[in-house]
């Protein structure tokens, strides 16, 4: 029975990592919006605690057509890494068919995983040359984006836009990285 779900996969279940202060929650939590803009089940469970001081912070976001039964992401169809100890932590953890999207500039050469697409981007330095190093985490979403089968673009935009509400230029800001990120 779990065989057949699991080749049915009517959900993409998503772990963001990295350190605090990077925007894990953010990310998480938007996707979940995003989601929920989508029309899909979803579930976001962030993982608070010593992570917020510069440890591997981590958040889990399930994406689905249908009731979610557990909120746990073990092993993720898409694995989002923005520094090389979270690349490590959770590396182990992909399946054939995940997606790996790391930010090359804290990581470097991401190694080849058979079955894994890896996508490796200098997120830092391309959010740096959009002028704001604090959307990396955007470049990231929007990577996500291109690859992903329940989340568009535009409904990540539009929870961006409800999240930053009334900070139009934060918004802007972070809407042009998403950009970026979906052209990667």
């Amino acid at each position: 029975m779990a065989e057949k779900r699991r080749k049915r996969k009517d959900s993409e279940d998503i772990l963001c990592a990295g350190f605090g202060g990077q925007g894990i929650m953010f990310m998480g939590k938007l996707l979940a919006q995003a989601g929920l803009v989508s029309g899909k089940a979803v579930t976001w469970m962030p993982s608070y605690g010593a992570e917020v001081r510069g440890g591997t912070a981590y958040s889990m976001t399930k994406i689905s057509d249908t009731e979610i039964a557990s909120p746990i992401v073990a092993e993720p169809d898409f694995l989002v890494v923005m520094n090389e100890p979270s690349l490590v932590r959770y590396q182990p953890s992909l399946k054939e068919g995940s997606v790996l999207i790391a930010n090359r500039s804290l990581i470097g050469d991401v190694p080849k995983i058979k079955g894994v697409t890896s996508v490796s981007i200098p997120m830092t330095e391309v959010a740096a040359k959009l002028g704001d190093i604090k959307c990396a985490n955007m470049i990231a979403l929007g990577a996500l984006a291109k690859r992903s089968k329940k989340l568009s673009l535009k409904n990540i935009v539009n929870a961006l836009r409800y999240a930053l509400r009334g900070k139009e230029e934060v918004f802007l800001r972070n809407k042009k990285a998403l950009e970026a990120g979906y052209k990667k």
